[in-house]
């Protein structure tokens, strides 16, 4: 009989490559990991892994073995899905992540709501940057994600996941108030040639973002600082470090000094949760899509009444 937590431990090498990582998908420690792996060897009779340089690699029953376990795996989540249903009640545990200005701008509303409606259901929530919000659902290390894209750069989403709209976030850009355009009703992001802009960290999906729609409008862009919050940003704008994007999500209060001013062609984040399709019936996912659902359309009317 093959172990459940073996073909669990099996697939994260399978899916992330190494013993070393598979062991922090999974929280545990390597020998852990190497340890399960060994006794899956011997249950299934066969060799699963084999030397490569200093590490090892999946044999073919390695890999044979890690595309079933795929299949059992959600087979299992799906039959924890259809018997939560089948409950009817909102109870368990619920892990969940946001990137920061939506951890700050729906999450309180959407949890608290969630707590108050079902004081059975166990919260679990943290930030991450989109793309780790995606890949920890996609491995099962979460159950939901608030993640986003933008209108001319759409975020890769894995197959076996849903994803569900919550609200359009506008962005314009903050100027320092002595700044020669902040007079303007609007500006094109080729007149920032010569300006340095702060920006995301390094790699982040927001950053490459914006890169990419600078090269687009022909423009080199000059980074000069980079801050993963957006308050932290916007203080730096106000000091006259340079220009950045500010979302209206979670951007307030703006601080006194900086100028926001609208994009001749105006730019959107799409903010969206996503889920694995094989929990899809679970009452926990529907009760959290609702409350994220309604804190996203009270802070829409919000927005767009400014």
């Amino acid at each position: 009989m093959l172990n459940l937590e073996r073909l669990r431990t099996l697939h994260a090498f399978a899916r992330h490559g190494s013993v070393s990582a598979a062991a922090e998908a999974l929280h545990v420690t390597t020998s852990a990991v190497s340890q399960q792996l060994g006794k899956l060897e011997r249950e299934a009779g066969q060799r699963l892994l084999a030397k490569n340089g200093r590490g090892v690699r999946l044999t073919d029953a390695g890999r044979l073995l890690s595309e079933h376990a795929a299949r059992i795996l959600s087979q299992v989540e799906l039959a924890q899905s259809d018997l939560e249903a089948h409950r009817g009640q909102v109870a368990g545990e619920l892990r969940m992540s946001a990137f920061p200005t939506a951890a700050r701008g729906l999450f309180p509303a959407a949890l608290a709501d969630l707590r108050g409606r079902h004081p059975a259901l166990r919260l679990r929530s943290c930030e991450l940057e989109p793309e780790l919000g995606v890949a920890g659902v996609a491995r099962g290390d979460l159950d939901l994600a608030v993640v986003l894209d933008w209108y001319n750069k759409p975020m890769p989403v894995p197959d076996g996941l849903v994803k569900e709209p919550l609200l359009d976030d506008p962005a314009e850009v903050a100027l320092p108030a002595g700044h020669p355009l902040a007079g303007r009703d609007e500006v094109d992001l080729a007149e920032f040639a010569g300006d340095e802009w702060i920006t995301w960290g390094e790699g982040e999906f927001c950053h490459e973002w914006l890169l990419f729609t600078l090269r687009s409008k022909g423009v080199e862009p000059l980074v000069g600082h980079r801050a993963g919050e957006t308050h932290t940003q916007l203080a730096m704008v106000a000091a006259g470090l340079g220009v950045c994007i500010a979302p209206l999500l979670g951007r307030d209060p703006v601080p006194p000094g900086v100028v926001l001013v609208p994009l001749k062609q105006r730019v959107r984040r799409h903010v969206y949760v996503l889920w694995r399709a094989d929990a899809d019936r679970r009452p926990s996912i529907r009760a959290a899509v609702d409350a994220l659902r309604g804190a996203a359309a009270r802070l829409g009317r919000s927005l767009n009444a400014r």
